[in-house]
């Protein structure tokens, strides 16, 4: 049976409530097209989503495949020889390195941007130092190194250091520190005496490692940006949640876009503008502590309508559930929970699935353990975006024009 966010309406209710998005109108990053006239996939979030690739790819570490919408094809910008077939290597510039923090991400980068990702050898000494060597000259290359800083942060943090200083020394002409998931982001100011501003100091340490650019995706706060010394590439996720929503079928009238507190408003406010500038909702909230939270008020009207939260992360999942809670009691129907990046730490599996989420929407910026798989949960695909984006860096084409 079909959830009550999969109304049934006619394809031009459809195609008005969604195509005065111009991301959504112009392209996909999720393996995803938009078409309202002709079949419709259905899709339960209680089923698991299978894997688009036309070959499975081994990667290697035992983890499922990330799993992508079925039944889509490519985005026009990315229907190109890039992808339908694997460039010669000897005859590019252009290098894409992995490390261990996300494995499965890279090499669905590096497939669909029709590229092998380069030879590496990573391990761990007894005492836990990392060593890192590259297996391929790199000397004159444009070098992008694949690794989000997420759990274990310390490690996968020095790991990228070492892997930006092998291929300096390596005498690569440019290195790009692909980061998905920027850690310490959260410690981006000072809110009381005496703290550190670590997202300054890892700024410094990627810096002073020998990157020569950043590409980040949704950065916890905009002011990040400004720690670097070097230029910050900005990319966002909301394109592939935005797509994957768009598959669904809605009455604008059923929904609210809500943001979980005050700080992510404008996160939430161009969210709704992008979903034909649906009314916003927030949720008042005051910290009690790290990692406590606990809801104070809301400010909208969510009676009887489909209750979208989105959020940069979930970490706890303390704030969003409590959200979640305050939204049932004030008369939703539904409520839908969409973020970036799933850090999952304990006990956020438990509260997701509980009960309070229709469906809980996250891309693989971060790698998701298969423990942590629930019924609700829908993991989407943020590969196309960031092989987009590094042919564009590569090639000194426009980035923003993408989210255009």
């Amino acid at each position: 049976m079909a959830s009550s966010l999969a109304v049934q309406s006619s394809p031009t209710q459809t195609a008005s409530f969604f195509m005065s998005s111009s991301s959504l109108s112009r392209c996909s990053f999720a393996h995803l097209s938009l078409s309202f006239n002709g079949p419709r996939t259905r899709i339960s979030p209680r089923n698991t989503i299978k894997c688009d690739i036309s070959e499975p790819l081994n990667f290697g570490n035992g983890k499922p495949a990330i799993p992508v919408l079925n039944d889509r094809i490519l985005p026009k910008f990315l229907e190109s020889d890039r992808v339908e077939k694997t460039v010669s290597r000897k005859d590019i510039r252009l290098k894409l390195f992995s490390g261990t923090a996300n494995p499965s991400l890279s090499q669905e980068t590096a497939w669909c941007m029709g590229l092998e990702l380069g030879k590496i050898n990573i391990k761990r000494f007894a005492d836990g130092e990392i060593y890192v060597q590259l297996q391929e000259s790199v000397r004159g290359c444009d070098v992008f190194l694949l690794q989000p800083t997420c759990p274990p942060a310390n490690e996968n943090l020095m790991e990228l250091l070492i892997m930006i200083d092998a291929c300096r020394r390596a005498s690569a002409k440019n290195i790009t520190a692909v980061i998905p998931y920027f850690g310490y982001a959260r410690a981006d100011r000072k809110t009381q005496g005496r703290e550190s501003i670590a997202a300054k100091l890892v700024a410094n340490l990627i810096t002073e490692a020998g990157a020569n650019r950043i590409l980040a995706c949704d950065l916890h706060s905009g002011q990040s940006m400004g720690y670097f010394d070097i230029p910050v590439d900005h990319v966002y996720g909301q394109p592939v949640i935005l797509d994957y929503l768009a598959s669904k079928t809605i009455y604008s009238s059923d929904l609210v876009v809500v943001s979980p507190d005050v700080g992510g408003v404008a996160r939430a406010r161009a969210f709704a503008k992008k979903l034909s500038d649906a009314p916003l909702a927030i949720v008042d909230k005051r910290h009690h502590g790290h990692n406590v939270a606990e809801v104070m008020n809301l400010i909208g009207d969510v009676k009887g309508k489909v209750a979208v939260m989105v959020d940069d992360m979930i970490d706890t999942a303390g704030t969003i559930a409590k959200g979640a809670a305050l939204l049932h009691e004030e008369g939703a129907r539904e409520v839908y929970a969409c973020c970036t990046h799933a850090v999952f730490s304990p006990p956020a599996i438990e509260r997701l699935s509980s009960g309070l989420f229709q469906e809980v929407i996250i891309t693989n910026t971060m790698p998701v353990a298969e423990k942590n798989y629930f019924p609700q949960l829908t993991v989407l695909s943020v590969a196309n975006l960031l092989g987009e984006t590094i042919w564009r860096v590569h090639d000194d084409c426009s980035v923003s024009s993408i989210f255009q």
